[in-house]
């Protein structure tokens, strides 16, 4: 069953092709990894399939419902965590998740287990007084993800989450990740790092908005031994001068 399907989607920006006839299915309770450069179509791409920016051309179909036509039944089965997600910096960490779990309207009986366990995971219990315009940019990237899974999302989409994060703050949000693929979650994840790819069920290389392959990790880095790895060398890290 696949939770995150889509359908020749293309994006137009004036003259700019930022994505072009992406075809892409996600299993329900993997993660994917979308993997690409800066400027490769992976905000874009993510941003259609929540519902945020309309499509020109393409469709898709999130937990079964259309990304053009059920919009507003897509607010409660997805969590979408931008690369500078809206916390409020004058309010504390507990504050934010409060105020998230309000705008979600998690039950009041559930929440207290939920902040609790979600605030362990991310190592965050010591800090829940402090203001979040005093927190570290991984911290504040770990708080981010607890305010988009307060409602315990269907599926769960991550735009380049780990982007300039400490190395420890990045082993702490993949062990959140980790631990929601036992609860069933699905999550598509967007990253320029090759590393993190590895971590994935499934990875999509995007490139100037095409997808150029889809596979397992090593199934993918067995490809990429032959002709081809001169031209993702190229793709991630430059030519060669």
């Amino acid at each position: 069953m696949f939770s995150i399907q889509a359908y020749n989607l293309t994006k137009r920006f004036n003259h700019i092709i930022a994505v072009h006839r992406l075809n892409l299915t996600v299993r329900s309770g993997e993660i994917f990894g979308l993997v690409g450069p800066d400027a490769s179509g992976k905000t874009t791409t993510l941003r259609m399939l929540c519902g945020i920016l309309q499509p020109d051309e393409g469709e898709g179909r999130i937990a079964g419902f259309d990304i053009l036509k059920e919009r507003e039944c897509l607010k409660e089965r997805i969590g979408y965590l931008p690369q500078r997600f809206g916390l409020y910096g004058d309010l504390t960490v507990l504050e934010n998740i409060q105020f998230y779990a309000d705008l979600y309207q998690v039950p009041k009986k559930e929440r207290r287990d939920r902040i609790a366990k979600l605030l362990q995971i991310a190592n965050l219990e010591p800090f829940t007084k402090r203001k979040a315009q005093d927190l570290s940019g991984g911290m504040k990237q770990k708080l981010g993800l607890i305010c988009v899974l307060i409602h315990i999302p269907q599926i769960l989409f991550l735009d380049e989450p780990t982007t300039g994060v400490d190395p420890l703050s990045r082993r702490d949000f993949w062990i959140i990740l980790y631990d929601l693929l036992k609860e069933g979650v699905t999550i598509l994840f967007s990253t320029s790092y090759l590393d993190e790819a590895e971590r994935c069920h499934r990875v999509g290389l995007i490139y100037k908005g095409e997808l150029l392959i889809t596979d397992t990790p090593s199934a993918i880095k067995n490809r990429l031994k032959g002709v081809l790895r001169p031209i993702f060398q190229d793709i991630f890290y430059g030519p060669k001068v």
